[in-house]
């Protein structure tokens, strides 16, 4: 009986922060969306610029791991992680 491959805990991690990070950005689209319209009261929109901003820097800070993640993998101009694939004819 063959078995699936188990996630790896960093495959699951990287899962939950793709996820997270796609619902930041899906909030602070519908905040920017509710400030446009112009329409709140002071308070709601200062509220809504708050969230905002808590939004943009946790939104910037996972970027900023993928990137990091990304220059890891692409370390000397090639795909260390990957190098199996080039053995592949």
């Amino acid at each position: 009986m063959a078995t699936r491959p188990r996630k790896t805990t960093e495959a699951v991690e990287s899962t939950a922060d793709i996820a997270h990070f796609e619902a930041s950005l899906k909030e602070l689209e519908a905040v920017v969306a509710r400030m446009e319209q112009g329409e709140q009261p002071l308070e709601e929109s200062l509220r809504d610029f708050e969230r905002g901003v808590q939004l943009t820097r946790q939104c910037q800070s996972m970027l900023n791991n993928a990137q990091q993640r990304v220059d890891i993998l692409t370390r000397d101009g090639k795909l260390d992680a990957f190098s199996a694939l080039d053995n592949e004819g």
